[in-house]
Protein backbone atom coordinates (compact mmCIF):
# COMPACT_ATOMS: atom_id res chain seq x y z
CA UNK A 1 0.00 0.00 0.00
CA UNK A 2 1.19 3.43 -0.84
CA UNK A 3 0.97 6.45 1.39
CA UNK A 4 -0.61 9.11 -0.70
CA UNK A 5 -1.36 11.76 1.87
CA UNK A 6 2.06 13.31 1.52
CA UNK A 7 1.62 13.75 -2.25
CA UNK A 8 -1.79 15.38 -2.19
CA UNK A 9 -2.17 19.08 -2.52
CA UNK A 10 -2.99 20.97 0.72
CA UNK A 11 -6.59 21.63 -0.28
CA UNK A 12 -7.30 17.91 -0.45
CA UNK A 13 -5.28 16.70 2.50
CA UNK A 14 -7.30 15.41 5.49
CA UNK A 15 -7.48 17.89 8.35
CA UNK A 16 -7.47 17.23 12.06
CA UNK A 17 -10.92 16.98 13.61
CA UNK A 18 -12.11 20.20 15.34
CA UNK A 19 -11.70 20.39 19.10
CA UNK A 20 -14.85 19.44 21.03
CA UNK A 21 -17.34 22.25 21.68
CA UNK A 22 -17.41 23.09 25.37
CA UNK A 23 -20.67 22.16 27.11
CA UNK A 24 -22.20 25.18 28.82
CA UNK A 25 -22.39 24.94 32.60
CA UNK A 26 -25.94 24.31 33.84
CA UNK A 27 -27.67 27.45 35.07
CA UNK A 28 -29.54 27.54 38.34
CA UNK A 29 -33.33 27.66 38.00
CA UNK A 30 -34.78 31.12 38.63
CA UNK A 31 -35.70 31.92 42.20
CA UNK A 32 -39.49 31.98 42.46
CA UNK A 33 -41.01 35.33 43.35
CA UNK A 34 -43.31 34.99 46.35
CA UNK A 35 -46.96 35.55 45.57
CA UNK A 36 -48.60 37.93 48.00
CA UNK A 37 -51.24 36.31 50.16
CA UNK A 38 -54.70 37.64 50.83
CA UNK A 39 -54.92 41.00 52.57
CA UNK A 40 -54.99 41.01 56.35
CA UNK A 41 -58.56 41.58 57.50
CA UNK A 42 -59.24 44.82 59.26
CA UNK A 43 -59.85 44.14 62.94
CA UNK A 44 -63.27 44.90 64.35
CA UNK A 45 -63.53 48.07 66.39
CA UNK A 46 -62.39 47.72 69.97
CA UNK A 47 -64.60 48.62 72.87
CA UNK A 48 -63.44 50.97 75.60
CA UNK A 49 -64.84 50.32 79.07
CA UNK A 50 -66.32 53.12 81.11
CA UNK A 51 -67.54 52.86 84.71
CA UNK A 52 -70.61 55.04 85.31
CA UNK A 53 -70.12 57.71 87.95
CA UNK A 54 -72.73 59.59 89.95
CA UNK A 55 -74.42 62.22 87.77
CA UNK A 56 -73.54 60.55 84.45
CA UNK A 57 -76.15 60.23 81.71
CA UNK A 58 -75.88 58.37 78.42
CA UNK A 59 -75.78 61.74 76.69
CA UNK A 60 -72.93 63.10 78.83
CA UNK A 61 -70.95 59.88 78.44
CA UNK A 62 -71.62 59.88 74.68
CA UNK A 63 -70.30 63.45 74.34
CA UNK A 64 -67.15 62.48 76.21
CA UNK A 65 -66.54 59.56 73.80
CA UNK A 66 -67.69 61.31 70.57
CA UNK A 67 -70.64 58.96 69.99
CA UNK A 68 -74.35 59.01 70.82
CA UNK A 69 -76.42 57.64 73.70
CA UNK A 70 -78.47 55.28 71.55
CA UNK A 71 -75.30 53.56 70.29
CA UNK A 72 -74.08 53.12 73.87
CA UNK A 73 -77.48 51.62 74.71
CA UNK A 74 -77.20 49.11 71.85
CA UNK A 75 -73.68 48.07 72.75
CA UNK A 76 -74.76 47.34 76.33
CA UNK A 77 -78.32 46.06 75.89
CA UNK A 78 -77.46 42.43 76.68
CA UNK A 79 -75.75 43.28 79.97
CA UNK A 80 -78.29 45.91 81.03
CA UNK A 81 -81.78 45.02 79.64
CA UNK A 82 -83.15 48.50 80.43
CA UNK A 83 -80.84 49.78 77.68
CA UNK A 84 -82.46 47.65 74.97
CA UNK A 85 -83.87 50.37 72.65
CA UNK A 86 -86.45 48.15 70.95
CA UNK A 87 -87.98 46.94 74.23
CA UNK A 88 -90.97 48.47 76.01
CA UNK A 89 -88.82 48.81 79.15
CA UNK A 90 -86.21 51.02 77.43
CA UNK A 91 -84.98 53.50 80.04
CA UNK A 92 -81.82 55.19 78.76
CA UNK A 93 -81.64 57.59 81.69
CA UNK A 94 -81.84 54.84 84.30
CA UNK A 95 -78.14 54.01 84.25
CA UNK A 96 -76.62 53.30 87.61
CA UNK A 97 -73.34 54.26 89.23
CA UNK A 98 -70.87 51.36 88.98
CA UNK A 99 -72.18 49.95 85.69
CA UNK A 100 -69.35 49.19 83.27
CA UNK A 101 -70.37 50.29 79.78
CA UNK A 102 -68.77 49.17 76.55
CA UNK A 103 -68.22 52.11 74.19
CA UNK A 104 -66.59 52.52 70.78
CA UNK A 105 -65.06 56.01 70.89
CA UNK A 106 -65.79 58.03 67.77
CA UNK A 107 -68.17 55.39 66.39
CA UNK A 108 -71.94 55.20 66.07
CA UNK A 109 -74.12 52.22 65.41
CA UNK A 110 -75.71 52.25 61.94
CA UNK A 111 -78.45 49.67 61.42
CA UNK A 112 -78.10 47.35 58.42
CA UNK A 113 -80.42 48.24 55.54
CA UNK A 114 -82.03 44.79 55.43
CA UNK A 115 -82.94 44.34 59.09
CA UNK A 116 -86.57 45.40 58.67
CA UNK A 117 -86.23 48.21 61.17
CA UNK A 118 -86.03 51.90 60.50
CA UNK A 119 -83.70 54.59 61.75
CA UNK A 120 -81.55 53.55 64.67
CA UNK A 121 -83.76 50.71 65.90
CA UNK A 122 -81.68 47.78 64.64
CA UNK A 123 -79.97 45.28 66.88
CA UNK A 124 -76.20 45.60 66.48
CA UNK A 125 -73.62 42.97 67.12
CA UNK A 126 -70.11 44.02 68.14
CA UNK A 127 -68.58 41.64 65.58
CA UNK A 128 -70.26 43.41 62.65
CA UNK A 129 -67.66 46.14 62.24
CA UNK A 130 -69.19 47.23 58.94
CA UNK A 131 -72.25 48.39 60.91
CA UNK A 132 -70.27 51.10 62.63
CA UNK A 133 -68.96 54.29 61.18
CA UNK A 134 -66.87 57.11 62.57
CA UNK A 135 -68.71 60.19 63.70
CA UNK A 136 -67.49 63.53 62.33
Amino acid sequence: MLATAGCLPGSVRPTAPPPPTPTPAPTAPPTPTPTPGPPTPTPAPTFALYTVKSGDTLTSIARRFRTDGRSIAYWNRDTYPGLKPESAGYRPDAIKRGWVLRIMPGQAYVPPADDGETGEQATPTPDDSEDYEPLP
